[in-house]
């Protein structure tokens, strides 16, 4: 089989199935593994699937920069903004993340909510500024431009002194086997330290995002509270998500 033949394959299969596993590939194509993993480095340097231990999981679009992500799934983000918002009681605190679906929550939230809303992302803070109810708790540090949020060491360790009823989290690939995961580790490690701070975390992740990965692991399945997604309900990945556990709100 050519190379460009192996590649339509790998890229087929992933489709199909959802993941790459390299040693099935070499088997049934009849070539060596190494083979393979040099296909996957390639299709991987083109953004086109997301190598992990084993082979590979296709990559997440939520990758891009934070303009560009703003174009990205609007009318799933806007049902999944919905159905976060009607979380928020009256004189709750709330952790909210940055990214434009925690935007999207932002602009749902009633204009007259009584309520605390912590956040690292100076857009969401914006946002909120014409919400007379609302106190607002920017946490400062070193700004990731990408997404818009503060991060690195002072982020985290102003995020240690808040606490919250709950956390609305976003990520950029929800995968059962690769769990929770985002482009950048210091982005990463805000998340984990925001969602450490809340008695719940609730995951944000339109329909794009299911069944995707990104490089940085955030969170494992077990430590939130729930996934809050547009996806069709019988979708093969949400259903696995379920019988992993995962209490998954749908968005429509």
């Amino acid at each position: 089989m050519l190379a460009a033949e192996r590649r339509d394959h790998l890229l087929g299969l992933l489709a199909r199935e959802g993941k790459i596993v390299a040693k099935d590939v070499a088997a049934e194509l009849g070539i060596s593994e190494d083979s393979v993993r040099r296909d996957l480095r390639d299709l991987a340097s083109e953004g086109l699937c997301q190598r992990v231990y084993g082979g590979a999981l296709p990559v997440s679009p939520a990758v891009v920069g934070y303009a560009a992500r703003q174009t990205v799934a609007p009318d799933g983000k806007r049902k999944v903004a919905s159905v976060a918002a009607g979380l928020v009681r009256p004189g709750g605190a709330l952790i909210l993340d940055g990214g434009t679906t925690a935007l999207a929550v932002a602009h749902e939230l009633p204009r007259d909510l009584v309520c605390t809303v912590i956040t690292h992302s100076p857009t969401i803070a914006a946002a909120l500024l014409d919400h007379p109810q609302a106190e607002l708790y920017l946490l400062g540090g070193r700004v990731f431009k990408h997404s818009a949020v503060t991060c690195g060491a002072a982020a985290v360790e102003a995020a240690q002194n808040v606490s919250a009823d709950f956390c609305l989290l976003g990520v950029t690939g929800v995968h059962p086997e690769a769990g929770l995961t985002t482009g950048d580790a210091e982005e990463a490690a805000m998340k984990r330290a925001l969602a450490a701070r809340a008695a719940d975390t609730y995951i944000l992740a339109s329909s794009e995002k299911i069944g995707t990965a990104s490089r940085f692991r955030v969170l494992p399945w077990e430590e939130i509270s729930g996934l809050i997604t547009d996806a069709d309900p019988h979708d093969t990945v949400v259903e696995q998500l379920k019988a992993l556990g995962v209490e998954v709100l749908t968005a429509d």
